[in-house]
Formats: C-alpha cells, structure tokens, sequence
C-alpha cells in the first residue's frame, strides 16, 4: 500500500494523465503524429528533479511539466494544453484512491475468510452473553463472530460502492468550463484511463467524494476497533475466554514475566482513533470557497495516503490475530454456569407463567434466588430453586433441569449460519 502513496507513485499517475490526455488530443487531430510519437517515446520524470525545480518555482504541477518537457523537447508544447493543475492532480489521486480500495477490498476478504473459517468452528461452543458488560444468556462464540463476519461482509460492500464514487476524473480546464478544452477530450482521457468523467466539476472535483473516503475507512477501522476490544475484554485475567497468540520467545512485560497482553489489538484500536480523527478534517474540506481554492490539498497531502495505509495495516492485523486466536470452551462453561446457571432466569421465569403464575410474582419470585446467588461465594441458582417448594409445586424436577439447557439459545442460529453460509 505505502508504495501507492510515494511521491513516485504520485507523478506517475500525473504522467498517466497528461499522456492519455495527450492520446485523447491526437485522436481528434490537436496533436501531430511525429509530436505523439515523441511524447509517448520520450515523456518522463525524476522525482528529485522535480522537488529542485520546485524550490524555484512553487508550484508542484508547473515543476513537474518543467521536468518533462525537459524529457520531450520540442513536443512538449503539446502537453497540458486547455487543462488545469486540478485536472492532473484530481484525476491523478483518483487513480490513488482506486488503486489503494483494489488493496484494501483484498484484506477484508482474507479477514472475512478468516473469522468464517473461527466462526464455522465455534458454531456450538457455548459461552455467555453480556449486555451493559453484564452475564446476560448463553449464546455460542461462533454466534458471536457471526456479527464480525456479516459487518465485515458490509464493509466490502462499502469499498465496492465507494469504488465507484471516487473513480471519476476531469479534463475540463480553468473553472471546470471546458472553455480551452472540450468534453470530448475529457471522455477518451478518463476512458483510458479507467475512469468516469466527473458529473459537474468545478476547477476540481468536489471533495463530498474524498469526504466519503475518509468515512469509509474510518467507518471501517471502527469494526476493527469493535472487534479488538471485544478480544481485549474476552481476554481480562478474570475472563480469559479468548488470547491473542502468544509467540515463543515473546515477552509481555519489562518488569513482570508472567503478563500476556493483547498488544495487537490495543494496536487495532489505537490506530482506529487516528482514523476517525482524519474525518472532521474530511468533511471541512467539502466547504471550500467558489469553484475552489487548496485550503483542502494540504491536509489530504497527509491524510489520503496516512488513512489508506493505516486500514491496510489494520486489517492484516487483524486477520493475524484472528488466525492465531487461542480460544478456551471450558473458561466459557465456566464463566456461564457461575452462581449456579442464574443466567437461565428467563427460562425459569417463562417456565413458570406457561404453567398458569402471573408474570409479576413469578419474576418476584426468580428474582429472589437470582439475587440470592449473585456474587456469593457459595451461591447457587439452580440448587435454590429446587429448594424452594413454592417453585417445585409447579415445575417438577425435569421441567425444572430443562430450563438450564442451552439447547433452546441454539435452536434457531442455523437461520444465521445459512445466511452467512458458515
């Protein structure tokens, strides 16, 4: 990804656009052949020549013509004509864009590949669910990656329809009127070049498109960042149900040998803020003054390459620690069945009203040896209920043991399994 984002990478996509405007101006007869032949023989750069001339000059675009057309010659006189240096430069970091998403799209389906390959494994370990951090009931960890895979699913989605938003280019010249150009022009160049010319650009192409870059990527940096802090939770000493991979030799803690820390997923979420904080600066450049000025071009110096690098790495990451994930069933059975299975209060709640009690005094009821349970060392749901002859009138021991089952909590998730074809 970072060598899409070089300063050579850059004034290659400028070349790419001068040339095939060129190739649209000969096509309609603007440019001699002997002048073509010369342009497409001859027509290169040096990035550091480019800089020197810069220092004189400044100006990016002018320094970087100066250096071609010390390549060209005579010929030269043929390139940039009837075009801005928004035209190159817009159309050029288009290209970028494109090319950064084709990369981009290729991690997140070796992360989907990666948690469908975790999730189809896990489909029945069973573990609890939390809501407010709290037990909640069991679900199965396979479930829970189900929710990572089908929002990661929608993140390619994203980049697909994000793809074509940015991929447009424009040879409209000054102010955007094809006044020394024409729409033809732009049309061939922006065919050859893989692009789609722009609806309605101004001196450039509006920034609502880049905006959207920006979110894109921070929207998907914040599923990462959604996925990494539930491992780092999962992971806590008191829980461990789920570690990141360990390597040998590897060392957690200067001073205290016994840590394993999540170091790759507190990564994850470190860089995602660096994400989202890019945003703001997104969508302040969308307001720039009439048909445009550069308040925007600084700041997209730094942010286009820094977002699309950092999703990039981000995402390899996280497939990494997905693929080496140390995943513990029985810390699972454990951590559901504490205070003797008071997470199965609903069944018993349920059980309770289907057999004719109010709904009222049968949650009087649960709630009572729920509570009785909850945080005592030798609290025990289960075993309160059963001794509890206002609860054994109405539920016998069977209809009692079967509330503690998790067979009910799996019963429907083959609806999500086909859906995501796990």
């Amino acid at each position: 990804m970072g060598q899409l984002w070089t300063d050579q990478a850059k004034y290659q996509t400028w070349l790419d656009v001068e040339l095939a405007a060129c190739e649209a101006n000969w096509r309609l007869g603007k440019i001699p052949n002997e002048a073509i032949a010369s342009i497409r023989q001859n027509a290169a750069f040096e990035p550091n020549r480019i800089l020197e001339i810069e220092a004189e000059v400044r100006h990016d675009v002018i320094a970087f013509l100066t250096n071609v057309n010390e390549h060209v010659g005579d010929a030269g006189r043929f390139i940039h004509v009837g075009m801005t240096s928004s035209d190159v430069l817009d159309t050029g970091l288009a290209l970028q864009m494109k090319a950064s998403i084709k990369l981009l799209n290729k991690e997140l389906i070796n992360l989907q590949e990666a948690i469908k390959v975790l999730a189809r494994e896990h489909k029945n370990t069973v573990m609890i669910g939390r809501s407010h951090a709290i037990h909640g009931e069991p679900i199965t960890f396979g479930f829970k990656l189900a929710g990572w895979l089908a929002e990661t699913i929608r993140n390619t989605e994203r980049l697909i329809i994000l793809e074509k938003d940015i991929s447009v280019g424009q040879i409209s010249g000054a102010m955007g009127t094809y006044a020394n150009t024409s729409p033809e022009i732009e049309a061939i160049t922006c065919e050859l070049l893989g692009l789609k010319p722009d609806t309605a650009s101004t001196q450039i192409i509006s920034r609502d498109r880049h905006a959207n870059y920006v979110q894109t990527l921070a929207l998907i940096g914040s599923s990462l960042d959604r996925f990494s802090t539930e491992i780092r939770n999962l992971q806590r000493t008191d829980v461990l149900e789920v570690e990141e991979n360990f390597a040998k030799g590897q060392k957690g803690s200067s001073a205290m040998p016994h840590k394993r820390n999540p170091i790759r997923s507190e990564r994850i979420s470190g860089l995602s803020r660096v994400l989202r904080s890019y945003v703001v600066a997104a969508l302040e450049n969308v307001t720039l003054w009439h048909e445009r000025d550069i308040s925007h071009s600084s700041n997209e110096r730094l942010m286009l390459p820094d977002t699309s690098i950092t999703l990039h790495f981000m995402l390899t990451e996280m497939t990494e620690v997905i693929k080496g994930l140390g995943v513990y069933p029985l810390n699972m059975l454990q951590n559901m069945n504490v205070y003797g299975g008071v997470v199965f209060s609903q069944k018993v709640l349920l059980a309770l009203v289907g057999k004719g009690k109010s709904r009222e005094d049968s949650y009087r009821l649960v709630q009572k040896h729920a509570h009785a349970a909850w945080n005592n060392p030798k609290g025990n749901f289960k075993a309160s209920l059963e001794a509890d002859n206002e609860v054994t009138r109405i539920l016998n021991q069977e209809e009692l043991s079967q509330c503690f089952s998790t067979e009910q909590h799996q019963s429907n998730l083959n609806t999500i399994w086909e859906r995501l074809g796990i």
